[in-house]
């Protein structure tokens, strides 16, 4: 009875002690400065120390406390070391940690290599692994916590051309189903963001073909139906609420139904769709 209160009435995104990786710039600049909002401490991780610095200074600049910390999640001691110096540096056990830190990846199958799907899973599958692993037994102790892992609408789209990046993320999804059941009887929270587009750096700074880099970003510039900041604002609500899924714009719900209510016309959808295009590009 009184876990079942805990979910109920408790917002682990007020007044949290948290960790948000990726924090430099995007979704996780913009989770870091809302949690900062709502009366939060944030750790800000990034494999990019000044951008988590910057983070930080704007964390201060509202009011906020902010701790800038190097880490390439992909790689387990640094999220180990993080765990345990993000403690320290709240000065608290941590309450909420935002599995966010993503890269991006494009480009047909046979196109890439090895090394590229390595890469794409090194951080986009391994760094919400890892994140969950170190965190997650301290959450049991202290007998509540929380989790954001940021996924993708690709995660259930299987657009063509994305196939590692496609991978990454559905296995981020279905780790967050996995750990909303087995971890509701130990107070913990669990929340999986699937947006499609919102401006962030991670086409700039991904691996995507030239001709990709540029229809997404005119898509940004154009069609973009939400900023970083609400989708931070909508899932932390989410979050509260004890909802599993965030899917925050229109288009990626409707992703979303048409593939659940019917994926086997999904499927032949997306390959007409794209023989189309391939045709038309021709």
């Amino acid at each position: 009875m009184m876990n079942f209160l805990k979910q109920r009435f408790i917002k682990p995104s007020k007044n949290a002690y948290a960790v948000v990786t990726g924090a430099g710039s995007g979704i996780g600049r913009s989770f870091a400065l809302e949690l900062g909002k709502r009366g939060g401490a944030v750790v800000c991780a990034d494999v990019n120390l000044k951008a988590a610095e910057e983070t930080v200074a704007l964390l201060n600049a509202q009011g906020a406390k902010g701790f800038a910390v190097h880490c390439d999640v992909g790689d387990a001691k640094q999220v180990a070391a993080l765990a345990e110096k993000s403690a320290a540096l709240l000065g608290h056990p941590v309450t909420l940690v935002v599995n966010n830190a993503g890269v991006g990846l494009g480009g047909m199958f046979d196109e890439l290599s090895l090394e590229d799907w390595q890469w794409c899973m090194h951080v986009n599958l391994w760094g919400v692994i890892n994140g969950c692993h170190y965190f997650v037994p301290g959450f049991k102790t202290q007998g509540h916590g929380a989790i954001i892992n940021v996924a993708s609408a690709a995660s259930y789209t299987a657009a063509p051309e994305m196939s590692a990046y496609n991978v990454s993320k559905a296995g981020v999804r279905a780790l967050s189903e996995t750990l909303f059941s087995e971890l509701a009887k130990d107070n913990i929270r669990v929340n999986v963001l699937c947006p499609t587009l919102v401006p962030t750096n991670i086409i700039k700074n991904g691996r995507i073909p030239d001709r990709y880099a540029k229809l997404a970003d005119h898509a940004l510039m154009n069609y973009a139906m939400t900023t970083s900041e609400s989708v931070a604002k909508l899932t932390l609500n989410r979050l509260d609420k004890g909802e599993l899924y965030t899917t925050p714009q229109v288009d990626a719900k409707l992703f979303w139904i048409m593939k659940r209510a019917s994926p086997r016309l999904y499927a032949k959808f997306m390959s007409f769709s794209y023989r189309f295009v391939r045709t038309k590009e021709a």
